[in-house]
C-alpha cells in the first residue's frame, strides 16, 4: 500500500487535539450535541422497562385505565427519543458542514500564498483531494464520530447495567454471544478498512486519468489513439468496481451474519425465559423486554465498526490536510515594505537559483535596469529567460545573491503591494471560464469598464472584443477554448496593462501571435512602455532591436550583453543568433 494510502491511528491524541481545535468556536453547539447524545442513550432503555412494568402489572390484570395511560408514556418516550436523534442529527450536520467550510478556506488560502515551486512538485489530483474528498471526509467524523461512538459504548454500559438489574441469568446468556458478534465485527472492520483504502487509491487513479485524458484529449484524437485510451480506461475502471465490490462484498456478509448471533441469542433467551415461566420463576414482562433488550445491545455493535472506519478514515485525512496546513516548506515569507510609490529601478546583483537543490539553472546573474527603460533577453530554449523573470514576482525565491527594486531588497517588500506593480504577460495564456471583462480585470472592482475600454483600444483589442457576441461580456468558456491563440494573447495583454503597473514583464508574449497582431501589440508597446520598466523575453530579435539593453543568456549565464548594434560588432552569440534568423 502506498504511503499516501495508510490507515492510521484511531485514536490518534494529537489529530483529535487538532480536530477539536477547529471545533473552539463553535464549542457550545459542540458539548451540545454531546450531552443530547448521552441522554438519548440513556433514554434508548427505557422503552423494554415501560414494556416490561406494563405487561406484569396491566395487562395480566387487565387493568385497561393503567394500560391506555401506560401507551401514552411510552408514545412520549418515543417522541422523546426521535426529537433527541434529530436534533442532534441536525447539529452533528450543521457542525460538520460548518467547519470543514472552515478548514477548506483556511486551505485553500494557504495554497494561494504557497510559492510555484510546490504546484511544480505536487500534482493536481492530489491538491483536488485535500481540498474536496479529504475535507468532505471530516464531515462524517462529526456525525458518525467520536460523539456517537461515545454514544454507542454508554448505551451498551446503561443496557448492560439494566440487564444485569433486570434478570442476571438472561443478561449472561446474552452475553455469551457478544465474542461471536465482537469477532465478527472485529473481521469486518479490518476487511472493509483493507477495501476502504483501494476504493480510495482506485477513485484517486480515476479521477487523474480522466482529469489528464480530458485535458490532453487534442493529442489523443491527433494521433489516433482513442482505442488505446479507451482500454486503458476500461481496466482502470474494473479496477474500481472490483475493490467497490469487495466492500460491497462484506457488507453482505457481516450483516446477514450478525442477524444469525442476534437470533441465536434471542432464540437461547425465549427457550430459558419460557422455561422459568413454566416454573413461575420468571414473568412475561421480563422474557419480553430482554427481547428488545438484545437488539438494542447488538445495535450499536453492529454500528461501532463502521463508526471506527469512519474515524479512522477521518484522522488520515485530517492528517493530510493538516501536514499542508502546517507545513512551510514551500511558504512565501512576506516582507513589510509596501510598493505603491515603486519606480522601476531593478538590479540583480550575483544571482544564484535552481528548481532542485544544486542544480542552477542561472548562475551568478548580474545586470541592471534603470527606470523607464527596457530590457531584452535572448538566448536558446532553457538558458533561463523565463526563469530570470520569474525571479522578479517572487514566483520562485533565489538561493544566493540579492535582488533590488528602488534599492530595496525584493524579500523586503509586501508580496501583494510587489505583484500589483509588476504585470506580467506570459506565453502560455490562461483564461477563466468567464466573461472577457472579468478575464481582464480579475474582479478587482476597482477597474472600470471604461478603463477596461481604454485599455484595450490601446492595445488593439477593442474592435474585435466588439465583434464577439454580447462584447465584453462574452463567456471565453473553460481556458478560453472559442478565441483563437492571438486573440488570447491580446487579452492577457490587456490584463497586465488595466492594473496600470511600474514594471512591465513580457515573457515570449509575441511569439504566439500572426505578424499583423505583433505590429498591433509593438505599436501598443511604444505607447505604454513610456515611463516604465520593461523586461522582454523574445524569439523574435526583430521586436527587441530598440531595447535599451539586451542579455544574451545560455545555460543560466550571461554571455554578453550590450544594445543591438553593439552585439553584432561583437560578431559573438548575439550575431550568430541574428544571422540564424534574417539569412
Amino acid at each position: 500500500m502506498k504511503k499516501e494510502e495508510k490507515s492510521g491511528q484511531i485514536f490518534d491524541v494529537q489529530i483529535l487535539s487538532r480536530i477539536y481545535g477547529f471545533l473552539k468556536p463553535y464549542r457550545l453547539r459542540f458539548w451540545s450535541l454531546v450531552t443530547l447524545i448521552m441522554v438519548s442513550a440513556c433514554v434508548v432503555p427505557l422503552n423494554p422497562l415501560l414494556i416490561r412494568y406494563t405487561i406484569d402489572n396491566y395487562i395480566s390484570s387487565g387493568n385497561y385505565p393503567k394500560l391506555a395511560l401506560m401507551l401514552l408514556v411510552m408514545i412520549g418516550v418515543l417522541l422523546l427519543q426521535g426529537l433527541l436523534q434529530f436534533v442532534s442529527a441536525f447539529i452533528a450536520g450543521w457542525l460538520g458542514q460548518t467547519v470543514i467550510r472552515d478548514i477548506r478556506v483556511k486551505l485553500y488560502a494557504k495554497i494561494l500564498r504557497l510559492r510555484l515551486k510546490f504546484f511544480d512538485d505536487t500534482p493536481i489530483g492530489r491538491l483536488v483531494t485535500r481540498t474536496v474528498s479529504d475535507i468532505e471526509t471530516l464531515n462524517d467524523v462529526f456525525s458518525e464520530g467520536l460523539a456517537a461512538i461515545a454514544g454507542d459504548i454508554l448505551q451498551l454500559v446503561l443496557i448492560t447495567g439494566v440487564m444485569l438489574y433486570t434478570d442476571w441469568r438472561l443478561t449472561l446468556i446474552c452475553l455469551c454471544t457478544v465474542p461471536f458478534m465482537v469477532t465478527s465485527t472485529y473481521i469486518f472492520k479490518e476487511y472493509i478498512k483493507k477495501s476502504f483504502n483501494e476504493v480510495r487509491l482506485a477513485v484517486a487513479n480515476l479521477n487523474s486519468f480522466v482529469q489528464e485524458h480530458i485535458t490532453g484529449m487534442n493529442i489523443v484524437q491527433i494521433f489516433n489513439a482513442e482505442k488505446l485510451e479507451y482500454d486503458k480506461f476500461l481496466k482502470i475502471n474494473e479496477v474500481h468496481r472490483d475493490a467497490n465490490i469487495k466492500s460491497i462484498w462484506a457488507y453482505s456478509v457481516y450483516y446477514p451474519v450478525a442477524d444469525v448471533i442476534l437470533a441465536a441469542g434471542t432464540g437461547l433467551i425465549v427457550w430459558f425465559g419460557s422455561k422459568q415461566i413454566l416454573a413461575h420463576d420468571m414473568t412475561l414482562g421480563t422474557l419480553t423486554a430482554f427481547i428488545m433488550f438484545m437488539n438494542l445491545f447488538f445495535r450499536p455493535i453492529r454500528f461501532l465498526a463502521d463508526r471506527f472506519n469512519t474515524l479512522q478514515m477521518g484522522i488520515v485525512s485530517t492528517e493530510r490536510i493538516l501536514k499542508l496546513l502546517d507545513s512551510d516548506d514551500y511558504a512565501v515569507n512576506d516582507g513589510k515594505t509596501k510598493a505603491d510609490n515603486l519606480k522601476g529601478d531593478v538590479r540583480f546583483e550575483n544571482v544564484w537559483f535552481a528548481y532542485n537543490d544544486e542544480e542552477y539553472v542561472l548562475k551568478d546573474i548580474s545586470f541592471h535596469v534603470k527606470e523607464g527603460e527596457t530590457i531584452a533577453l535572448v538566448g536558446a530554449t532553457g538558458a533561463g529567460k523565463s526563469s530570470t523573470v520569474n525571479l522578479l514576482s517572487r514566483f520562485y525565491d533565489i538561493n544566493k545573491g540579492k535582488i533590488f527594486i528602488d534599492n530595496i531588497d525584493l524579500q523586503e517588500y509586501e508580496l501583494d503591494s510587489l505583484r500589483k506593480q509588476i504585470g506580467v504577460v506570459l506565453q502560455d495564456v490562461f483564461l477563466f471560464s468567464d466573461t472577457i471583462e472579468y478575464n481582464i480585470t480579475l474582479g478587482d472592482k476597482r477597474i472600470t469598464r471604461d478603463k477596461v475600454i481604454e485599455a484595450a483600444k490601446l492595445v488593439g483589442a477593442h474592435d474585435f472584443i466588439e465583434r464577439l457576441p454580447d462584447g465584453y461580456d462574452y463567456n471565453v468558456m473553460e481556458r478560453g477554448a472559442t478565441l483563437s491563440v492571438g486573440q488570447r494573447q491580446l487579452i492577457s495583454f490587456v490584463r497586465a496593462l488595466v492594473h496600470n503597473p511600474k514594471v512591465i514583464v513580457l515573457d515570449e508574449a509575441t511569439s504566439s501571435v500572426d505578424t499583423e497582431t505583433e505590429e498591433m501589440i509593438q505599436n501598443a508597446i511604444a505607447k505604454l512602455m513610456k515611463g516604465r520598466t520593461a523586461i522582454v523575453i523574445a524569439h523574435r530579435l526583430s521586436t527587441i532591436q530598440n531595447a535599451s539593453k539586451i542579455l544574451v543568456l545560455d545555460k543560466g549565464e550571461i554571455k554578453e550583453s550590450g544594445t543591438h548594434e553593439e552585439l553584432l560588432e561583437k560578431e559573438g552569440w548575439y550575431a550568430d543568433l541574428h544571422s540564424m534568423q534574417f539569412v
